[in-house]
């Protein structure tokens, strides 16, 4: 049964609606891995996987692709196809394919104690695996971290100080996206828009990528941006004499806005519990292995995060609402219209 539902799922991957990569296509004769994984993160994954059947000798194939082209394929498939986990990279996304009901419920005390609970759905069908962060960044030479709000950081940036000296990302971004619907959660839609136009009107600088954001912030063309920590730390290694420093945002108020990667059980998956064994290694003993090459935080309170993002000293963070990164991502692309944001 396994085997002829994989075979479908390569086929699918050349429907041009669902241009997907990284099928895993099995040779002649070789048998199908033990579990499949469509997956929205595509970086860094093969160690973890290697390392979690060098441990278990469960084997892992994964297909990857875009957050909402593989949630419409599993919707698509059905009990057809051959998902055992569902892997995404944002929270919003995780609470809509639990929405869906493309996800099983799973009863795992070794996740509830490894995952805070805002960090997993209250039904089981989702886990948070690893954290990022979206805060402030700035040029030491020419910002004084003493400017910044330090009770609300980001409504802090629409004040006319920063006037000409501001870089973000594009109103596209789903990083934007999910910070816009954290400020709606939090402060409602009246003062998220004040907000974003107080962006606007101070002439931001608009960046197709963070690392393009943190260049100009070295290069003395913007002051300040928002960037997620992992960019910082992955060009900090490349580039030690980078003029970029993080500031911990709204670190008297309501803390750093955070978002995750996390995944689920595929709910028509034929191996729910090795499924669920991934799961919980990814989240405890594979922590480590899952989120240090991409300078990512670990979600389980009790593994250490790696030594460069160790570096830049700890934080408090915004409580993470995933019903509102999904339910309110829509109306944050209406408001970052309605200010003009681009």
């Amino acid at each position: 049964m396994h085997r002829s539902k994989l075979f479908a799922a390569c086929v699918a991957i050349t429907v041009p609606a669902l241009a997907l990569s990284g099928c895993g296509v099995l040779g002649i004769g070789q048998a199908p891995a033990d579990l499949q994984i469509y997956s929205a993160r595509h970086y860094d994954l093969e160690g973890a996987f290697a390392d979690f059947t060098e441990e278990t000798g469960i084997s892992v194939e994964f297909i990857t692709g875009d957050d909402a082209e593989l949630l419409e394929r599993l919707k698509a498939e059905g009990s057809e196809g051959p998902a055992d986990v569902f892997m995404t990279v944002d929270a919003g996304n995780l609470w809509n394919a639990a929405r869906q009901d493309v996800l099983a419920p799973v009863s795992s005390a070794t996740l509830e104690k490894a995952v805070p609970e805002d960090l997993r759905d209250p039904e089981g069908q989702w886990f948070g695996l690893a954290m990022r962060a979206r805060t402030l960044t700035y040029n030491p030479d020419n910002v004084d971290p003493a400017e910044f709000d330090a009770q609300d950081s980001y409504a802090g940036l629409a004040d006319p100080k920063w006037k000409g000296r501001l870089c973000m990302r594009d109103a596209t971004s789903s990083y934007t996206q999910s910070l816009v619907a954290s400020l709606i959660d939090l402060h409602g839609r009246d003062k998220a828009l004040e907000i974003v136009k107080g962006w606007v009107a101070n002439d931001v600088e608009i960046m197709s990528n963070d690392i393009l954001l943190l260049e100009a912030i070295d290069a003395g063309a913007c002051d300040v941006g928002i960037n997620n920590h992992y960019y910082l730390a992955r060009t900090l290694v490349e580039k030690p004499d980078l003029a970029v420093d993080l500031f911990w945002a709204s670190q008297e108020g309501a803390g750093a806005h955070v978002n995750i990667s996390g995944a689920g059980v595929v709910a028509n998956s034929d191996n729910a519990a090795e499924a669920q064994q991934l799961i919980e290694w990814l989240a405890t003993t594979g922590q480590n292995a899952f989120v240090d090459a991409n300078h990512e935080f670990p979600v389980n309170p009790s593994v250490e995060p790696e030594p460069v993002i160790a570096g830049f000293g700890e934080f408090s963070r915004m409580p993470l609402n995933a019903k509102a990164y999904g339910d309110l991502n829509a109306e944050a692309t209406e408001l970052l219209a309605e200010a003009g944001y681009k």
